[in-house]
């Protein structure tokens, strides 16, 4: 199959794209990753919406989205831009229309871009199967392109942008009925938009592919490239990971999602959605952009004659079960503490594990390590029977203990060392990728765990280009992936290693994760990131998932402080995926992924669904929280917290 997605997978450059321009920015071309963000305030209030935008733009966000819902908002926009103007910002606008045509058509003419969503533009959602036959479907297509192209000519006219921007959640049941709620009716949806621009000779045009599972997410962006790289089109592309969340969570999902594409040098534009106040996410997304600043001067990365991963679906690689590790086991975590000079017990507590003197027992959390590498150290207490420790191949030997494996550095397992049991071996991505002779020593071993590392600029593509090798050489050892940090701050740190580690797993790659974090906030961030950045992929599940949006005109409550409400009493129901939507537009279609969904439907009223099925409706907001647990509990998923 051919995987063209971007130019290179081995070399980082920026996939080349036509530039877009939006007012006195630009977007793709040789252009920087351009950073945006969106009001939360109602658009008719222009005194907060003005203030709001002043605040995003000091925080250095190039591009001001705001919602228009409907003809008033979209004709206050020119209120709004008027006022920015004479305050002296020049920076871009945004409309965001959903729904309505006449929406679109009225801001085309005030501000510099408008983002449609081909979802609901000139299309329905209800949830309804629909049978279509060719012929019939052409004359859907027909219709959606005499609605949509009043809008064409304007933006034509007035020489302004559009975004065509699919959100996985609203897929129009037209697209459901023929390609299925997938990342490949994401890609058409967009396509079907685009087309007609271009058979109109539009192409102002910036593509999203949004959805809350970064796994959807990631596959559609590239599948989109690649369909737009067979039909000679080389639009810019907008990158968001739609409803991430607030907090640490919606950080480390957006630098999974957002990271992975970045990585491969896909992406002109980005947002960085949390449920936080819109100027909290400037400072996340110019983090992440900035990676990637000086990145086409990693180390080389060798071309693979064949490359057997699929981007575009998830297949996880297939491996041998080394104790409990590899095949149908779910990803481990490691800890490290080979840097302390004396571990004590105490020092278990960052890592998952409490010990209570007075029962003279050990007690763990949901999310802890699941194996403890110590160095060359020795434990002087005894351990947790659940925790199996790592030692240097040299310590390890002296004295050979239940629960302690040796680690192999790459000289010892070439020289023949071979312990009994299971083992481990650490060996550079760029090994991996270059001698034959190490490849076959490690397809003959059955008790191995490989551990590869990297110290390439462009580390993640080092590490994948070395699971080629391995997969082209049908080795099946199972691999934890490995990657070293030091002196960051937290969220520099968390952004660096899910964009790192994100998109391995994403792949289907990985069966373990090992961050060394020196100088990063301390073994507890460390340890909540590694799990923080398996949840995101939807690889292992160690807690509550909430699937937030980010606020906006449209929201009829405060999405901040119900979101920690909901977190507040629900946050040990691990598995369980909640849902909290602001309004109709981001309600039972956004959350497509949600097991139960939290909708603003009116002022101080909510509709609590059941996956896509409406519950209740119309519940008064002070009663809703009370009436999502006892919905959770009558479909047999709540459990008490542990006190």
């Amino acid at each position: 199959m051919n995987f063209n997605y971007c130019d290179s997978l081995v070399k980082y450059q920026r996939r080349s794209s036509r530039e877009v321009v939006v007012g006195e920015k630009r977007i793709g071309g040789s252009n920087p990753i351009l950073l945006q963000s969106m009001t939360t305030e109602d658009t008719m209030d222009v005194q907060k919406s003005v203030e709001q935008s002043i605040r995003m733009i000091d925080a250095g966000c190039e591009l001001v989205r705001i919602t228009a819902p409907s003809k008033k908002e979209a004709e206050t926009l020119a209120v709004i831009k008027k006022e920015l103007r004479d305050k002296g910002y020049n920076t871009p606008l945004v409309a965001d229309i959903h729904f309505t045509p006449n929406a679109a058509e009225i801001a085309a003419r005030i501000v510099e871009k408008v983002r449609i969503n081909p979802g609901n533009y000139a299309d329905k959602k209800k949830f309804e199967e629909i049978e279509y036959t060719d012929d019939s479907y052409q004359k859907e297509l027909e219709r959606i392109e005499n609605k949509f192209t009043p809008l064409i000519n304007i933006c034509k006219e007035e020489n302004i942008a559009m975004r065509i921007g699919t959100n996985h959640g609203s897929l129009s049941d037209r697209i459901l009925s023929r390609f299925g709620d997938t990342p490949q009716g994401m890609v058409e949806s967009a396509m079907e938009f685009l087309r007609i621009c271009e058979a109109n000779d539009y192409h102002n045009i910036v593509l999203s592919m949004k959805a809350s599972n970064t796994l959807v997410m990631v596959q559609a962006y590239r599948l989109l490239v690649h369909q737009m790289n067979k039909e000679g089109m080389y639009y810019p592309l907008h990158l968001g990971v739609t409803e991430a969340g607030d907090g640490e969570d919606g950080r480390i999902k957006s630098a999974v999602g957002i990271g992975a594409l970045l990585e491969d040098g896909l992406g002109d534009t980005i947002r960085v959605s949390l449920t936080e106040d819109p100027e909290a996410e400037i400072p996340v997304a110019k983090k992440l952009a900035d990676r990637y600043i000086s990145r086409a001067n990693h180390q080389e990365i060798i071309e693979a004659k064949d490359w057997p991963i699929n981007p575009f679906s998830y297949s996880r690689r297939k491996t041998i079960a080394v104790h409990n590790i590899g095949d149908h086991h779910a990803p481990v975590v490691f800890g490290d503490l080979s840097q302390k000079q004396e571990i004590t017990a105490a020092n278990l507590f960052g890592l998952g594990y409490n010990y209570s003197q007075t029962i003279d027992k050990w007690n763990f959390r949901e999310q802890a390590v699941d194996l403890l590498y110590i160095g060359g150290n020795e434990l002087n207490f005894n351990k947790p029977t659940t925790l199996n420790i790592l030692q240097d191949y040299t310590k390890w030997s002296v004295n050979i203990k239940d629960g302690f494996f040796p680690l192999l550095n790459e000289e010892e397992f070439q020289n023949g060392i071979r312990p009994n049991g299971t083992y481990y071996v650490l060996t550079k991505a760029k090994s991996i990728q270059r001698d034959e002779l190490l490849l076959g020593k490690i397809k003959n071993e059955t008790n191995l765990v490989l551990v590869i590392e990297t110290d390439n600029k462009h580390g993640l593509a080092d590490q994948r280009r070395a699971m080629v090798e391995l997969i082209n050489n049908d080795i099946q050892t199972p691999v934890i992936f490995k990657r070293n940090y030091e002196d960051l701050d937290q969220e520099t740190f968390q952004i660096d290693a899910s964009a790192d580690l994100g998109a391995l797993f994403i792949d289907g790659l990985g069966d373990g994760i090992w961050i060394n974090a020196k100088n990063c906030g301390g073994d507890q961030l460390t340890l909540s990131t590694s799990f923080g950045i398996l949840q995101a992929t939807r690889t292992r599940i160690s807690k509550t998932e909430y699937i937030s949006c980010p606020s906006c005109g449209r929201t009829l409550f405060d999405l901040q402080e119900t979101t920690a409400k909901i977190r507040k009493v629900t946050s040990h129901l691990k598995g369980v995926k909640i849902g909290i939507m602001g309004c109709i537009v981001n309600g039972p279609g956004e959350m497509a992924d949600a097991d139960y969904g939290y909708v603003g439907t009116g002022p101080g009223k909510i509709t609590l669904y059941k996956e896509k099925e409406v519950v209740q409706r119309n519940v008064p907001e002070s009663d809703a929280v009370d009436a999502l647990i006892d919905l959770i509990k009558s479909h047999g998923d709540w459990i008490d917290a542990k006190v």
